[in-house]
């Protein structure tokens, strides 16, 4: 007899809707579940086209126009500007699962719309980016406070072009008040039925929902809360006008048809309301807001000795790795390029040639001594000079792997079973977790990690030990469960607050590595050619399910947060024997090489690599611009010839 499936828990009738809404539903909501339910309530060509044709006579949209729809969901209205022949359309949302389904549509329909996650309240784009800004489909008043609707209003502001414009889809909050339905259910599908119950909060500017999703066989398979605020026009006119907005309009209804022919909820009785951003920047904004277009790149330096490079020494790779780095940054006209690499003269350059910014990529180190990667923002920081990336802490930390995994224990990350084994302990000590891992405690770049640091008892542990010992002495060596299954990575663009894109997830493919060799991509991967650890191992975009990605990535974006990390990081995972994922490591300041990790994961999501660089600058400079800082910037970057 077949089981049945467990049923998702309920909590059965709620006498106050309001009690039970979390504060941040918004994060959790935007799923698939989302667009079987309410997504698709009037997701259909007819309303999109109508709905797309009021906006472009609100604000007499042009072709050549650059449009931001925040808030774009599946990208529906993204799309329906593309087809209509307007080329400058980038889409934004929070929810990565409606980013992915978005770039998935445009992709097979052929139409050229970027998508990127993030924040309506703190979206990474410079400055005067837009010509317009479109908030479509009911997305405004998500948020607990009404302070944080007027963020999102002020950052449209500062992203708009003077006298830019505005366009606002929203829904009538003075008739939503009184008609709204209080209960009603309908089936969505052959299967499946929502029950819907709606009330109004304690203070009535909100209006709290609550469905609950069945499923004629499984039972109930979602119970769920959200709301919105109710805007009427005079209340929205005053917070536009709060935010700095002019030529405040209210246009024609929206008349939005379900095929459903059912409860359009919170979609019925819209309106189309548009503003103009101001005539001029204020010189506030102005002074503290511009971009920051000389940049100055810092390389490692090639005259001197690299203990970590194929023979202690810049090579051929790294200096491709240089000139294809060049040939993408040419591509960025927007911004001036000049190069630095001798470091015997870069305090006094940094002094005598004051950059006002630097984008810190370097990660070979001062003096090409990987154990000073910090020491270079740590100069920026006493010569006061602003730079992206991770400060000298973050840096630190991350550097201490055994430091790394402690704390994303504490933020229930999973990680794997490990012991600290100090270079004055005894072999003795040396717990039985086989197959084991053998690395140093602190490191990147591989440094100490080959293909014998994967050992099989304790004589081969032992032997390795000793290894390192003479390789690395005086440094402390973690011994770590091996993790057999598949390995994977996740690469953040941006900073918390600010907006975060989140690039699709990488796999490591081991399936033309000899299998006599251990899956692990350890220094022969990174600097030896000749190895097939270089030519054997390929990498394609994971192939898993929605919930494993999101967990990886929530779990990046906490680090990412907690360790200290900013503008950019890569985060390594890998599964055990039974396919659970646990964290690797964490790679503040990660490689920008064009064959290395974070340029691949940003190849899957349709980024060429001059892209990649420009959303690692965008980044870095949002966030200085608005720390306060004054400058102009200069990119310190390491030659490295893969991640």
């Amino acid at each position: 007899m077949k089981s049945k499936a467990p049923t998702r828990r309920t909590l059965g009738p709620v006498s106050d809707l309001e009690h039970h809404l979390p504060t941040d539903w918004w994060r959790t909501l935007f799923n698939a579940m989302y667009l079987q339910t309410d997504g698709d309530v009037v997701e259909n060509d007819v309303n999109t086209s109508a709905e797309i044709d009021m906006v472009v006579d609100a604000v007499g949209l042009e072709p050549n126009d650059r449009i931001l729809d925040l808030c774009c969901g599946q990208g529906r209205h993204s799309m329906e500007l593309a087809r209509r022949g307007f080329r400058q359309v980038t889409g934004l949302d929070r929810s990565r699962y409606l980013v992915r389904l978005a770039r998935s549509r445009a992709k097979k329909t052929g139409l050229e719309v970027k998508f990127r996650e993030g924040d309506a309240r703190k979206f990474a784009f410079r400055d005067s980016s837009f010509d317009c800004v479109l908030v479509m489909g009911n997305s405004f008043g998500y948020f607990d406070q009404e302070e944080d609707d007027l963020a999102v209003l002020t950052s449209i502001k500062r992203s708009l072009r003077p006298s830019g414009t505005l366009a606002i889809d929203i829904t009538n909050g003075e008739w939503m008040r009184d008609h709204f339905e209080p209960r009603s259910w309908e089936w969505i599908d052959a299967n499946q039925f929502v029950c819907r119950e709606r009330s109004l909060s304690g203070n009535r500017d909100r209006l709290i929902s609550r469905e609950v999703v069945v499923h004629a066989e499984k039972g109930v398979i979602a119970d769920q809360f959200y709301a919105e605020r109710l805007y009427g026009r005079e209340p929205l006119r005053k917070l536009l006008e709060k935010a700095g907005f002019k030529d405040i309009r209210v246009h024609d209804e929206v008349k939005g048809q379900s095929t459903r022919g059912t409860d359009l909820g919170m979609m019925a009785q819209r309106y189309i309301v548009s503003a103009c951003a101001p005539a001029e920047k204020s010189p506030k904004r102005r002074a503290g807001g511009m971009a920051f277009p000389n940049i100055t790149v810092l390389f490692g330096d090639p005259r001197l000795p690299d203990s970590v490079k194929r023979d202690g020494a810049f090579n051929a790779e790294d200096y491709d790795t240089i000139e294809r780095f060049k040939k993408a940054a040419s591509e960025l006209s927007e911004y001036s390029f000049t190069y630095v690499d001798n470091h015997s003269a870069l305090i006094k350059t940094l002094r005598e040639e004051r950059p006002t910014f630097v984008l810190n990529l370097c990660d070979e180190g001062y003096n090409n001594e990987a154990t000073m990667e910090l020491h270079v923002p740590a100069v920026l920081e006493m010569l006061d000079i602003p730079y992206s990336g991770a400060g000298p802490s973050a840096l630190g930390l991350c550097y201490n792997k055994a430091q790394v995994r402690a704390i994303a224990a504490a933020y229930e990350v999973a990680v794997p079973l490990e012991t600290y084994f100090d270079a004055d302990d005894q072999s003795a000590t040396i717990p039985s977790i086989f197959p084991a891992l053998i690395k140093p405690c602190n490191g990147d770049s591989s440094i100490g990690i080959t293909k014998d640091a994967v050992v099989h008892d304790p004589t081969e542990a032992v032997a390795y030990l000793s290894e390192l010992r003479q390789t690395l002495p005086d440094r402390a060596v973690l011994v770590q469960e091996f993790l057999s299954g598949a390995e994977y990575s996740v690469g953040l663009i941006g900073n918390p607050g600010f907006g975060m894109t989140a690039l699709p997830v990488l796999e490591v493919d081991y399936s033309l590595l000899d299998p006599n060799l251990p899956q692990i991509l350890g220094y022969e991967s990174k600097w030896l050619p000749d190895s097939p650890y270089w030519s054997d191992i390929r990498y394609h975009e994971a192939r898993i399910p929605e919930d494993q990605q999101r967990r990886m990535i929530d779990w990046s974006m906490t680090l990412f947060q907690r360790l200290g990390c900013r503008d950019y990081a890569r985060f390594d995972y890998r599964a055990d024997a039974s396919g659970k994922v646990k964290l690797l490591e964490v790679n503040p300041n990660p490689g920008w090489c064009w064959d290395g990790k974070l340029n691949l994961m940003a190849g899957f999501a349709g980024y060429r690599y001059a892209e990649l660089l420009r959303m690692i600058v965008e980044a870095a400079q949002g966030r200085v611009i608005a720390e306060g800082a004054v400058a102009a910037p200069v990119l310190l970057a390491s030659a490295r010839a893969t991640v």
